[in-house]
């Protein structure tokens, strides 16, 4: 059977209601915010709860090259998860959400293989419970926000020459890495290059996975480089006084998914950087 199939024939017989594998870890319904049956958040609630439990301890699963069958970490991480469930231990995983660029392309899903697979795998592979596109969104946002302070007025003296923030889309168009925008006349906003970078690598993606809390993500967000004035001097998010507008849209996704293992073990799948392997993600 492929990937695919051992999936969609456990996701129809034999996964778990997601508050049955989070009661497991001692997490009731009122911790949770189900997104149907087999996805949940945490809630910032439950998360606070959490704070001064002792901590476990932590296995790192890093830096290793699929074989030609596609065992790479998150197919070990998995099924080490499994192993220990096994042998009557308590483990927990943690993986990056899958970026649909590299899903969409040549590299595939992010979800293991074989029976060392995270489910439901489509939905996780996909628009999961929407963090890639309220990241997205975010960093557009941000951008528009940017033009917009250009065309009225520029009272920063932001130079456009100058601008490090990027556009972003999930998922390969190598025909948007560098555009010139603006054009179409005065109501058009001012001309100038940008382009557009896959939206995990964007500084915000890497922002989201760092933060604590929500006071913490704004702090970060708000120290972020968006660009230079005339005088060369740096411009942040918060010279711009949008740190509150890019920080709501990325609430939700700054809380944990909680999904499961064909074999239920719990699985938390959370942030997706490139370079995870440097944010220790």
């Amino acid at each position: 059977m492929s990937d695919i199939e051992i999936a969609q024939a456990n996701e129809a017989t034999a996964m778990w209601p997601i508050t049955k594998v989070a009661a497991g870890l001692g997490l009731s319904e009122d911790d949770l915010e189900l997104y149907g049956k087999a996805k949940a958040k945490l809630s910032f609630s439950a998360l606070n709860a959490l704070k001064d439990k002792p901590f476990g301890k932590l296995v790192l699963v890093t830096s290793i090259n699929p074989t030609p069958a596609g065992e790479g970490k998150s197919t070990i991480t998995v099924g080490l998860g499994d192993a220990l469930q096994q042998r009557g231990k308590h483990p927990v995983i943690a993986l990056r959400e899958p970026s649909l660029g590299p899903v969409m392309g040549m590299k595939g899903g992010a979800t293991g293989g074989g029976y060392a697979q995270v489910v439901p795998m489509e939905d996780i592979n996909l628009h999961f419970t929407g963090d890639m596109h309220a990241l997205t969104t975010a960093v557009d946002t941000l951008a528009a926000l940017i033009d917009n302070h250009l065309q009225q007025g520029n009272t920063l003296n932001i130079d456009p020459r100058r601008i490090l923030w990027k556009r972003a889309l999930d998922i390969n168009d190598r025909a948007l890495r560098h555009v010139t925008i603006g054009l179409g006349g005065p109501t058009s906003g001012v001309p100038r290059e940008d382009g557009f970078d896959i939206t995990v690598a964007s500084e915000l993606m890497a922002v989201l996975c760092l933060a604590e809390n929500i006071a913490d993500l704004k702090a970060r967000i708000g120290r972020i480089v968006i660009g230079y004035t005339y005088d060369r001097q740096p411009v942040t998010v918060a010279d711009l006084k949008v740190t509150g507008a890019i920080a709501m849209l990325l609430r939700d996704a700054l809380k944990p998914n909680l999904v499961q293992t064909l074999e239920h073990t719990p699985a938390f799948i959370h942030g997706g950087p490139f370079a995870n392997i440097a944010h220790g993600c």
